[in-house]
């Protein structure tokens, strides 16, 4: 690569793989909290939740990777701007054409990346998700039992625990009670216990030791009591369902040749298959939009002469941001069949790549061209005027001696 490629290829390296850790981890930590919460609810091993985050990363960086770009270019582009580098370059015959080489290539590779991500792994791991979320609630995983509280195993097995070590296979203090179909009862407390496998999936054994037994049911007279050193009670597990097919009404588990498919060449009809065309166009132009970021990032990254205002990283921030926000309503306008899907979907794009071009060309070909321009003289403006509107610090007046 010539110096100038590997300069730049440098320059924006740095922050735009900062970006996308950082926002990785600020998208990670906000589900963190929730998911913990939830598992916790359910009964469920913590373990699930790194298994639910892992599903949910290849989301995360779809989104994360065309603020990454944005970033990653536009303040690479600052820096050169604000320490007159920029100008050096262009001032031996390097045009903004040329410095568009290496963000375009980053802008390619990532692309193809975010199409792989929403195209194909994606899918399965949203899928991976919601199963997750069905074992869990179903109680497929396994379930904890909470010390000091009252577990339902089953409709009709109860248990209570006072204390458990070894990682709950050694439990203390227990309080058990089994109903059976026939109307009958056994109510148990024991000082230890513990679960033991059998040859039966759909049953487990609970063996108790040093407790009492009461035993309940319509032919005795009387409730049946023993004590025991060692007593097995066998707990059936309650059925659990399959969870679903893939891809069975929800566009957004289909993979690219699946949702092509179903689009357009009669894999889906009716309210599903505007639902998959409308999810379809939702992510190319979600990757599409990314081959015009670099033009943007330059556009918003040089600021007017004898300035140093951050303002094009906000601007910047809020346009790709508000786009996504704008493409989110119009797959569901398109899928709820408001707006012809193509029309609802590519318009407001086209709208957005026209602003986009607009603003490039406005810098790179008029002289003293600046997009941003008047954004910065109005931001300044009300700065000042806003300082104006604050009360000023008195000075204070030394004592004379």
């Amino acid at each position: 690569m010539p110096l100038i490629d590997r300069y730049i290829a440098k320059a924006i390296a740095i922050p735009l793989f900062g970006t996308l850790v950082l926002a990785a981890m600020l998208l990670v930590l906000d589900k963190l909290l929730r998911l913990v919460d939830f598992v916790i609810n359910l009964g469920g091993p913590i373990s699930v939740v790194w298994r639910m985050l892992a599903n949910l990363m290849p989301e995360y960086f779809a989104l994360g990777i065309p603020i990454g770009l944005l970033l990653g270019i536009l303040l690479a582009f600052r820096g050169l701007a604000t320490s007159s580098e920029l100008d050096a370059l262009r001032g031996i015959g390097a045009g903004f054409g040329r410095l568009l080489r290496v963000p375009m290539a980053y802008a390619v590779v990532l692309a193809a990346l975010n199409l792989f991500l929403v195209g194909w792994l994606q899918p399965w791991t949203h899928y991976g998700y919601e199963r997750l979320r069905f074992d869990l609630s179903s109680g497929a995983l396994g379930a904890s039992l909470k010390v000091g509280e009252f577990n339902n195993l089953s409709k009709r097995f109860t248990i209570r625990i006072d204390r458990s070590e070894a990682g709950g296979t050694q439990l203390h203090g227990l309080f058990v009670q089994a109903d059976d179909q026939k109307g009958g009862a056994v109510t148990a407390t024991a000082a230890h216990g513990r679960f033991l496998a059998t040859d039966d999936p759909n049953t487990i054994l609970l063996r108790l030791e040093q407790g009492r037994l009461i035993q309940q049911n319509q032919s005795f007279t009387t409730p049946r009591t023993l004590a025991f050193q060692s007593y097995d009670l066998p707990i059936t597990l309650p059925r659990i369902d399959s969870f679903r097919a893939r891809a069975q009404n929800d566009a957004e588990e289909m993979t690219l040749p699946e949702i092509i498919r179903a689009s357009y060449f009669g894999g889906a009809t009716g309210a599903e298959n505007l639902a998959a065309r409308a999810n379809l166009h939702f992510r190319l132009v979600e990757v599409i939009l990314m081959l015009l970021l670099p033009m943007l990032a330059v556009a918003l990254a040089v600021p007017p002469k004898r300035s140093s205002s951050s303002l094009g990283i906000f601007i910047g921030i809020v346009m790709v941001v508000a786009y996504h926000k704008i493409n989110q309503w119009a797959e569901d306008a398109g899928a709820r069949g408001d707006f012809p899907v193509e029309l609802v979907m590519y318009v407001p794009f086209l709208l957005f790549a026209g602003l986009i071009v607009w603003m490039y060309l406005t810098l790179a070909t008029k002289p003293g061209g600046q997009p941003i321009g008047a954004l910065e003289r109005g931001g300044a403006k009300l700065m000042s005027f806003i300082k104006r509107l604050l009360p000023k610090p008195r000075r204070r007046v030394g004592a004379a001696r």
